[in-house]
């Protein structure tokens, strides 16, 4: 380098004052991201010395593959390809684009590929399925008598994370920015809610902005700050082998792809003339953030840095063996040197990005891979400076997970489970094992008495289907619902068929409880929530009205449905914590936010019997003149006091009706007793998707979410631009129209059926993405959802489902009962 960071004069700045925790990829390229936008007064402090810290950084083997399940995964890893093939150390490009080769060794994995193939179409990554010669080309060394095939990606690679770390370091340091290695953080200084300094051992920092990129550290410093940073760091064992005969004559660091062999849980890499081979077949090794020595005591204990413990020769042994089995060189070489490299897993396998609540100025930037590093910076910066990330972030968001889901065991038994899944086949729909069950409503002993199949979310068991269902599956029709693949048929049982066409035409109980209720209380809540939210809230009480959380640009942060109990008090359904987190970030002294789920629960009463059902249950009129359609009121079911709401989300007759948790199962009760009569069922998840997408109901942060403004998203309806003052008119005011839609697909052929995320091909390109998809019993057809360019009803599209391409038609929607006839009677 050709002048140390850290000497270099600090430039005098109006902007805030950023302290970066942690200089690392992360650390390095935020200060990159945020002087590059006018933010020049940034501290990086570093604990080890620079430029090569002793984190996760130091020993990363730089695989960066860009191709995940998970969009927003994908944009951040195009954007680290992206910056760091621009940058240069010495003459030494910091991204050494080899690409990428996935192997397949079974048939499960080749299909896997070719649903990964699909991932990338989708998210505008070149890579395509190549046959085993074509394997064998690309890297010869592999017998390619046991390979199938591969999944070739010619624009991933490797990236130099210390120097592409150092080129970032140097280009903020000519904006202002410092570096400062061998400060220890001891603790983080705050005021009135806010952050006000970092303290190291060799002084105070004075802050606007702190943000923890500490890696698996993070723990550590959240705990500073008095914020829990839900991260599991584990060790991964990473080895390179002596010398090979047959890669000596190479002088370059790596010329061929990085190899993935998921099937062993192996990953390949060229050091020049040996490889590296990391693993992720072992026992999860979970490693204790608040135990990891510095730097210095890491050397005195044989260690080369805190991030780089010895390998376990025990562990590494069967990996050895596949590995020979895969690279018959091998068998001829050994192991010369190897370690147990010490990075970060989150309880879903995501980053943690955002601004704490509790603390405000203090950020997090966590949980990042070197993969993900340039791109999550580039969010974060934007986030600080800009107000908002131009990515969509929420599955990132810290916000995302729940109380429950954030105590140490939970955190550590997660994490322990990312780490054994990272090359799995996953199916979208699977859940983890355990804990669980953590989170039940208050039916959960009837739905076990019914046969209930649970599926989680938010740490809630939810009921996708009932087995007690299975016998109305003989009075579908013939053919009715199709027979599936295998993929789309885990996960699924022909009941979800049966117990939607019950809804249809009986009545049936759902499970609501999961959904987020919130309660806005106080003499400003109608004045704050119709500034907040774009639809007209100035409604008499008994009043409920669906509505959006936009952000400055017009983006959908969430939808809502707010209903107004009383003159100063209202109750929300929500989606997300991040919907709490910005209510009560922007809610004045007179208005009181607060998350009533865990103290309630929610029946839907729904199907052309609901009326039938509840009206002999109640002294209130619930009939359609007395009981109108979006209309609320707090009453008794039998003898439980309840508020119910006339909405509906499978788009039939009914009502959803809420009560303490205490009453929850007493309410079931009432209801399931008072049903038998009309041949109530309790009804699941499963059902409850395909229904609502007959009706083109959106699932905020699958169908939109910020990125998205409503005329794009479909739901213009929620808008009243003659309101004024709300958050994003002004930029609905001036937006440009968009080429792009949210449109509904219909399958050509009965029997396809297709899960999410499949890109979409419009005159054989493709051209977008599924959102949400599910078989529409009713109508006969799966339905998809989809981002595409503007086009008409009829046009002819195919979607792209494990390399088959499979015929659609755009749609008009609503697709069932247009005129809402069912809903409103």
């Amino acid at each position: 380098m050709s002048s140390t960071p850290e000497n270099r004069p600090r430039t005098t700045s109006p902007t805030p004052r950023v302290v970066v925790i942690g200089a690392g990829i992360v650390g390095c390229s935020l200060a990159d991201e945020l002087t590059a936008r006018g933010w020049t007064d940034v501290t990086v402090l570093e604990q080890g010395p620079l430029p090569a810290p002793g984190g996760s950084t130091s020993h990363a083997p730089g695989l960066v593959f860009q191709t995940s399940p998970s969009r927003t995964l994908s944009e951040f890893a195009k954007y680290t390809v992206q910056k760091f093939g621009s940058l240069r150390i010495d003459g030494v490009p910091c991204f050494n684009q080899v690409g990428g080769l996935e192997l397949a060794t079974t048939p499960e994995r080749l299909a896997d590929l070719h649903r990964r193939a699909g991932y990338a179409a989708a998210w505008g990554i070149r890579g395509k399925i190549v046959g085993t010669a074509r394997c064998k080309e690309l890297w010869p060394l592999l017998d390619e008598s046991i390979v199938l095939g591969g999944f070739h990606t010619p624009d991933d690679g490797l990236a130099r994370a210390l120097l592409a770390a150092r080129a970032q370091m140097e280009r903020a340091a000519q904006r202002g920015a410092r570096f400062l290695d061998r400060h220890t953080v001891t603790g983080i200084e705050r005021e009135g809610g806010h952050v006000t300094a970092v303290v190291t051992d060799r002084g105070t920092f004075p802050a606007d902005h702190v943000v923890s990129a500490a890696g698996f550290w993070g723990p550590v410093i959240g705990r500073m700050a008095g914020i829990d940073v839900p991260l599991q760091p584990l060790a991964h064992q990473y080895v390179k082998t002596k010398a090979l005969p047959e890669l000596g004559d190479h002088v370059e660091e790596a010329s061929r792809p990085i190899l993935r062999f998921q099937d062993r849980d192996l990953y390949f890499r060229e050091h020049t003339d040996r490889i590296g081979i990391g693993s992720y077949a072992h026992r999860p090794l979970p490693v204790d953030p608040f135990a990891v020595p510095p730097y210095d005591e890491a050397r005195t204990r044989g260690m080369d840095m805190p991030s780089s413990y010895p390998l376990t020769e025990e562990d590494w042994a069967p990996s050895w063996e596949d590995c020979r089995r895969l690279v018959p060189a091998l068998r001829d070489s050994d192991i010369e040197e190897g370690f147990n490299g010490v990075f970060s897993f989150t309880p879903d396998g995501m980053p943690v990005l955002g601004e704490s609540r509790q603390l405000r100025g203090f950020w997090l930037a966590e949980a990042v891979w070197v993969t993900h590093s340039a791109g999550v910076a580039k969010a974060v910066a934007e986030w600080m400076v800009d107000g908002r990330p131009s990515l969509d972030v929420h599955e990132c968001d810290l916000t995302r997970f729940e109380e429950a889901q954030r105590s140490p065991a939970y955190v550590r038994a997660r994490g322990s489970q990312q780490f054994a899944e990272v090359y799995d086949v996953l199916h979208p729909l699977q859940p983890m094992e355990q804990p669980r069950p953590l989170r039940v409503s208050p039916f959960h002993a009837r739905q076990e008495q019914l046969g209930a199949f649970f599926l989680e979310g938010g740490g809630w068991e939810r009921p996708h289907w009932y087995e007690a269902n299975a016998p109305l599956v003989d009075g579908l029709g013939p053919g009715e619902p199709p027979v599936r693949d295998a993929w789309s048929a885990r996960y699924w049982s022909p009941v979800a068929a049966a117990e939607a066409k019950a809804t249809r035409e009986k009545v049936a109980l759902y499970d609501m409880t999961p959904l987020r209720r919130l309660e806005v209380t106080g003499p400003g809540a109608l004045a704050f929530l119709d500034r907040m939210t774009s639809n007209n809230l100035r409604k008499k009480p008994g009043a409920v009205t669906y509505t959006l959380l936009l952000d400055e640009t017009g983006g959908i942060r969430s939808d809502l449905t707010v209903a107004r109990l009383a003159a100063d008090r209202f109750q929300i359904g929500a989606n997300s914590p991040a919907d709490l987190d910005r209510l009560v970030r922007h809610a004045p002294d007179d208005v009181q936010v607060r998350d009533i789920t865990s103290g309630t629960c929610c029946v839907g009463v729904w199907g052309p019997l609901a009326r039938d059902l509840v009206q002999p249950l109640t002294g209130d009129d619930f009939s359609h003149e007395g009981f109108g359609y979006f209309r609320a009121k707090e009453t008794y079911i039998g003898h439980v006091p309840v508020t119910a709401m006339r909405l509906s989300y499978v788009g039939e007759l009914g009502w959803e009706l809420y009560t303490t948790a205490d009453l929850g199962l007493r309410l079931w009760d009432t209801l399931w007793e008072a049903g038998r009569d009309l041949g109530v069922i309790a009804a699941g998840r499963s059902a409850f998707n395909s229904l609502r997408l007959e009706k083109g109901y959106r699932a905020w942060g699958t169908d939109m979410t910020d990125e998205h403004d409503p005329y794009e998203a479909g739901v213009g309806f929620a808008v009243r631009m003659d309101k004024a003052g709300f958050v994003g008119r002004e930029a609905l005011e001036n937006r440009t129209e968009s080429n792009r839609r949210l449109t509904p697909l219909l399958l050509d052929d009965p029997a396809h059926v297709v899960l999410g995320k499949e890109p979409v091909h419009v005159d054989g390109a493709p051209a977008g993405y599924v959102t949400s998809a599910s078989y529409g019993y009713t109508l006969g057809r799966c339905i998809a959802y989809a981002w595409l360019p503007v086009l008409p009803a009829g046009a002819a599209v195919h979607i792209e489902y494990f390399g088959e391409k499979v015929p659609a038609t755009v749609a008009e929607e609503p697709l069932f009962d247009p005129k809402m006839t069912r809903i409103r009677r």
